[in-house]
């Protein structure tokens, strides 16, 4: 049963979301604050958290920041702004898909369920067969089943969304990729982000592959497409 916790300060947001999450399936557990949804991320393990931004003792912000580089939940950030400007720091901060206060009930249920099914999507069973669990492109290595990637053997830290735009592009080298099919192949919905949230995922990747970031092109007017490097 795929795990949600929904963390929010607002009893009556927290609650009503929690009750619509279980009556489509979901084991749900709730948390007050970013310090609470710490703590229940480390003993729980919840495949989704409904993350929500300004929150006392620790906002939604911090969370994202203190769960880089750790086994982490798709995140989807409730935020009360509407200015761009701070939903592209969410993205920036690894969050997977944000919604702006008040939001449709129905519209949540579905963004969870699109994030949900494709962390299902990437466990062990359900992947890919043995010729295509590693994915190797100069120095980087990419292993589909566990969900790693490595630069000259040294792992680098990748949340759900840097993985799979990463092992896309990588499998498919000098395939040229629009902002717009980026969207629709690795998040797997028309995401509110627009095409500026493949532009924060690119350059998230870039500053984590470190000397191999040139692995990751930019095609002017078009996209992106990873390049085979110069024998």
């Amino acid at each position: 049963m795929v795990r949600v916790l929904v963390v929010d300060d607002e009893a009556s947001i927290s609650e009503a979301v929690a009750y619509a999450l279980g009556r489509e399936g979901y084991e749900v557990d709730t948390a007050v604050d970013g310090v609470d949804a710490l703590e229940k991320v480390e003993a729980w393990r919840p495949d989704v958290m409904v993350l929500d931004v300004m929150m006392p003792r620790m906002g939604g912000y911090e969370v994202c920041r203190k769960l880089d580089g750790r086994e982490r939940p798709a995140i989807l950030l409730l935020t009360v702004k509407n200015d761009i400007v701070d939903k592209v720091l969410g993205l920036e901060l690894g969050a997977d898909d944000y919604m702006t206060k008040p939001f449709d009930i129905r519209e949540l249920l579905a963004r969870v369920k699109a994030l949900a099914r494709r962390m299902q999507d990437h466990a062990p069973a359900q992947m890919a067969p043995a010729a295509a669990e590693t994915v190797r492109l100069g120095t980087l290595a990419i292993d589909a089943i566990a969900r790693t990637a490595r630069v000259d053997g040294q792992a680098i830290d990748l949340t759900p969304k840097e993985f799979d735009l990463l092992k896309l592009l990588a499998a498919n080298p000098e395939r040229v990729y629009t902002r717009e099919a980026l969207l629709e192949l690795v998040w797997d919905m028309d995401f509110a982000g627009g095409t500026r949230t493949v532009d924060i995922h690119v350059q998230r990747l870039r500053r984590k592959l470190g000397e191999a970031q040139s692995l990751i092109q930019t095609v002017f007017g078009v996209g992106y497409k990873s390049a085979r490097p110069s024998e």
